[in-house]
Order: structure tokens, then C-alpha cells, then sequence
């Protein structure tokens, strides 16, 4: 897959030179995933899933997700294992007993593991999307931070210790960066990053000044940061704030709201769409993303993005050509206000977005992703 990343450290950490000749790919894959699509939480992982699932059943692969919480009717196999959390648990048995084997077992790796390779004997491939080395303390503050302490660990376990013979699959060069400091060989990750789908027609731009901001309302998208930040920008470029996604936090932030901001709550597809057509800017204040998926789902519609300089959104912004990256919470604003305030910088950023997104389909996704998984198969007690 393209990268649009300069040389730099990051860079060199994507895929390295695979074997001329492989074996055929795995025709039946389990994916162990926290949740399917259908769930109220689900969020750019889940997608990503569905997307690979999809597109590998249509390729003729024999597809099952086995998943915690309630499992939705696709044209691939989805399987509850259990509830949100208890699934955790159940994963072995639920697996023994409503899949039975496969060629390859994908296990998406997003935090607590499932510690596949202990039990599955056979070949195992891990889906990372980030990270959570600092997501532990944030999620589990205060009194809980022990608790913390043992996630971090027992998740840098299960992505080094547990894996000595697996493959690793990274969605972007800041995953894959991450993945080398806390100790996973470089020659068992590889990139594969996230597509996009083609929008279609374009819906129109607002005639008025309109920022939104997408994601499952949760700590770690400090959206509490861009609600301060928009009191700073709001004397500057009027307008509105939309908030688009739901989640544990939307009742505290919409206490935390002034005037201009208005919460959405989730929204269909389409009309996400409309929104990311309309909105002048998307503003994405998260502390770490895998990729942000959001980001190139708005610059398919041609709407740049101004975000942190983190992981993923390192990956996904061009920094001053398809948006801007801002070091601090101060810069942040600052840009938030200049892009804002030029509308012909705001359009050639857009059109620069909107080429960059194109480099991204779920197509080439899925076969970027199928090559590994059969290097994954073919490796197996090499």
C-alpha cells in the first residue's frame, strides 16, 4: 500500500521485502474482535473489520467474526461469544464449540487480549490498531490506577511475549512505532492501512462558518478540550459546533457546552456524509488514534482537518498541505482560526485531501491485508 509519509524513522518501520512466491491464501478466517459493527459503541476498529470481513467473503474466503455483545446478520458468519466483557472469557470455548478450526485466526488486538496463541494451535495473525501504553491511565485514574498498570502490562505481554512466532498487522507507521518500543521485532509488523469508501456525490458546503467534530464520545477524544478551545475560536469565526457520536461522556460534556454547540447523538451514514460535505473544517482533538478513519472519510468529501500532532493523525494528516497539526492547545486554536478565516486556503487544502483520499480503498485494503495472511499461513512453524 502507498504511504504519503516522508522518510523518517516512522517510514522505515513499513513492510519489509516478502518472499517472491506464497502459498495460497487461507480460505476459512475467524476474526476475534471485541465488537461487531452493529453495536451502539462500535467505532472505526469495527468497521474496519466488517470491511475486511466483507471484502475477503467476496473474494470467496469463508469468514467468521466471533465477538462480544450482540451480533448483527451479515453475508459473512458473526457469533456472540457473551456479553462486553465477559466474552473475554469465553472466547476459548465459545470457539471450540460454534467455530471448530480454521485456516487463520485474526485476533484484534485493542487493548485487553484474548491471549489467542496460548490455546489455538494454529496460525494466528494480530490486528493492531494502536497502542494504549498511555490510554491505561486515562481510562483508569485515581483509584483505579493499579488497574491500569496491570492492562499496560498484560497487554505489552500479549503483543510480545505471546506472539514469538506471529505476524502483526499495523495500520499505520505510528502503530508500527509503537509496536517496536515496547519490543516487537520489526520484521513481524507489517503496515497495512485503512481504505475509505468513494462518497459519491457531494453534498453542499454550509454557507456558514460550521466545524464537527466525529467520534464516540469516550476520554481519550478529549472532546472536554475542543468544547474550552471552541470559547477561544467562537469570538473569531462565529459559527457552529457540531459533536457527532455518542458514548460514556455525552452527558458531562454537554454539561461543559456554551453557546454554538450542538450534539447530534449518532447519525446514519448518510447523513455523516452531509455533515463532512458541509463542515468548513473537521476538528479532531483525540490524544491517540490508530489511523483516524474519520479524517479520511472527510477529506474524501474534500474537508481538511485540524487535529494534535499524535500517532494515526500524524499518518492521516498531511501537515499544511490536507490540514494542520498543532503541537499544543494553543496552536491548535490558532489554526483552527487561520484555516477557518481563508477560505482559499481551506479550498486547496480540501482538493489536496480529497486527492490524497482517493490512494485509499477498502479494495486495496483487503488484498494488502489477504497477501499477509497467506504469509501469515505460510509461515506457520517456519
Amino acid at each position: 500500500m502507498p504511504q504519503h509519509v516522508p522518510p523518517s524513522p516512522r517510514a522505515a518501520l513499513s513492510r519489509p521485502q516478502l518472499p517472491p512466491a506464497l502459498p495460497p491464501p487461507p480460505r476459512r478466517i475467524v476474526f476475534l474482535a471485541h465488537r461487531d459493527l452493529g453495536n451502539p459503541a462500535a467505532g472505526g476498529s469495527e468497521l474496519l473489520v466488517d470491511r475486511l470481513a466483507d471484502g475477503l467473503t467476496r473474494l470467496g474466503h469463508q469468514v467468521t467474526l466471533l465477538c462480544g455483545g450482540p451480533a448483527s446478520f451479515r453475508d459473512y458468519r458473526v457469533v456472540s461469544a457473551g456479553g462486553a466483557y465477559g466474552h473475554y472469557l469465553r472466547a476459548r470455548s465459545a470457539f471450540a464449540r460454534q467455530v471448530g478450526d480454521c485456516d487463520l485466526l485474526v485476533e484484534v488486538c485493542n487493548g485487553m487480549p484474548y491471549l489467542s496463541p496460548l490455546w489455538h494451535r494454529g496460525p494466528t495473525l494480530c490486528l493492531v490498531n494502536h497502542v494504549h501504553t498511555d490510554l491505561w491511565k486515562m481510562r483508569f485514574g485515581g483509584p483505579l490506577a493499579p488497574a491500569a498498570r496491570i492492562g499496560r502490562r498484560l497487554e505489552h505481554w500479549a503483543l510480545t511475549g505471546a506472539r514469538q512466532r506471529s505476524l502483526l498487522v499495523a495500520v499505520s507507521p505510528s502503530t508500527a512505532h509503537a509496536l517496536r518500543a515496547i519490543g516487537v521485532e520489526r520484521d513481524r509488523i507489517r503496515i497495512v492501512p485503512n481504505g475509505v469508501a468513494d462518497p459519491g456525490p457531494r453534498a453542499d458546503r454550509s454557507p456558514e462558518p460550521l466545524f464537527v467534530a466525529v467520534g464516540r464520545l469516550v476520554e481519550y477524544k478529549r472532546i472536554d478540550l475542543l468544547l474550552r478551545l471552541w470559547e477561544r475560536v467562537r469570538p473569531v469565526t462565529g459559527g457552529r459546533l457540531l459533536i457527532v457520536g455518542d458514548g460514556p461522556e455525552r452527558e458531562r460534556l454537554e454539561r461543559l457546552a456554551g453557546p454554538g454547540v450542538e450534539f447530534t447523538g449518532h447519525v446514519s451514514e448518510a447523513e455523516k456524509h452531509r455533515l463532512l460535505c458541509a463542515a468548513w473544517l473537521l476538528v479532531h482533538p483525540s490524544a491517540v488514534e490508530g489511523w483516524g478513519l474519520v479524517v479520511t472519510e472527510a477529506a474524501a468529501r474534500g474537508t481538511p482537518t485540524v487535529a494534535f500532532d499524535v500517532p494515526g493523525l500524524r499518518d492521516s494528516v498531511v501537515d499544511g498541505e490536507t490540514g494542520v497539526l498543532a503541537c499544543g492547545e494553543s496552536s491548535f486554536a490558532a489554526a483552527w482560526c487561520a484555516v477557518a478565516l481563508d477560505g482559499r486556503r481551506r479550498e486547496l487544502m480540501g482538493k489536496a485531501a480529497g486527492e490524497l483520499a482517493a490512494r485509499y480503498r477498502w479494495s486495496r485494503t483487503v488484498r494488502a491485508f489477504r497477501f499477509v495472511a497467506a504469509e501469515a499461513v505460510g509461515g506457520w512453524g517456519a
